[in-house]
């Protein structure tokens, strides 16, 4: 899978990324530094972050900054952001992608596991969405937020229900803040990304068996999970001046998974041929 825009496209524009040392903000950020961006890269793990800057610059031969930080904490946020226009001058563009989660029945997660997803969810996102737009409101700039959603986010689902919430809230913040400060030229989008593998992440959400029980793949339409580059083309294409004109939009990158999972007929494709022929000949004789 190639990167699709050409080269150039975000030369300059500085790019922070929450949760950008690993994963898919990693993905995302690399790409981003082959298009000539500054990056940011935050989360807690300082030497995660510093480990991965390091990498990246050199797999790129682009600038990353890395910056310790803690979401839940708006102090810490204010300082990443001025960290970051010390050191490039200015900030274009935020990829809010920290998250966390429990797959889990609701009745076994403490209150204090709620709270723990909410808060880096939701709490984090908008912690850094109202620290970034304060500042490029102030400084009478443009900027660009791009916020990672899922599917669930509109639908809900059982047994992430902490997630869902938090999500559901980060698609509110998305289309709300799209209409409200756009005066300021300041878009606001998001993508809601089906099954990505990152190394680690769904062995730590379904252990063991339960990985090869509940393949991702199999409740897709395309019967296969993305590709890294797809998602980072999608991202970049969002972040960059060729989107301009998309505002308060969230775009689905998942072959069709929800879609399929939606709808309540759906899991008949399970059904083998011979016994569709047999209820063929039965709707014959019915008629």
């Amino acid at each position: 899978m190639q990167g699709m825009l050409t080269p150039g496209s975000l030369k300059d524009k500085t790019i922070i990324i929450t949760g950008g040392g690993t994963g898919l903000g990693k993905a995302m950020g690399k790409y981003f530094l082959t298009l000539g961006a500054n990056l940011v890269i935050t989360s807690r793990k300082k030497e995660v972050l510093d480990k991965t800057a390091e990498e990246l610059m050199q797999e790129t031969g682009g600038k990353v900054l890395a910056v310790g930080c803690d979401v839940r904490k708006y102090e810490e946020i204010e300082q990443m952001i001025k960290t970051t226009v010390d050191a490039f001058g200015k900030v274009d563009g935020v990829l809010n992608n920290a998250a966390g989660n429990f797959i889990s029945p609701t009745e076994r997660l403490s209150h204090r596991a709620f709270d723990i997803v909410v808060d880096i969810v939701l709490k984090g996102t908008y912690y850094t969405t109202l620290a970034a737009g304060k500042h490029w409101i102030a400084n009478k700039q443009p900027g660009v937020f791009l916020n990672i959603v899922t599917t669930y986010a509109w639908t809900g689902s059982g047994y992430v229900v902490p997630s869902a919430c938090g999500k559901a809230g980060v698609l509110a913040l998305t289309r709300s803040l799209a209409v409200e400060w756009a005066k300021y030229k300041i878009r606001s989008n998001a993508i809601a990304p089906g099954p990505f593998p990152t190394e680690g992440a769904w062995s730590r959400l379904l252990p063991g068996e339960l990985v090869k029980k509940f393949d991702p793949a199999q409740r897709v339409p395309l019967k296969r999970v993305g590709e890294h580059q797809e998602l980072a083309n999608l991202a970049a294409y969002l972040m960059s001046d060729y989107s301009a004109y998309v505002n308060g939009e969230v775009i689905t990158i998942d072959g069709g998974e929800w879609l399929r999972n939606g709808g309540e007929f759906s899991h008949l494709e399970m059904v083998p041929d011979e016994m569709w022929d047999m209820l063929e000949k039965t709707r014959g004789k019915q008629s």
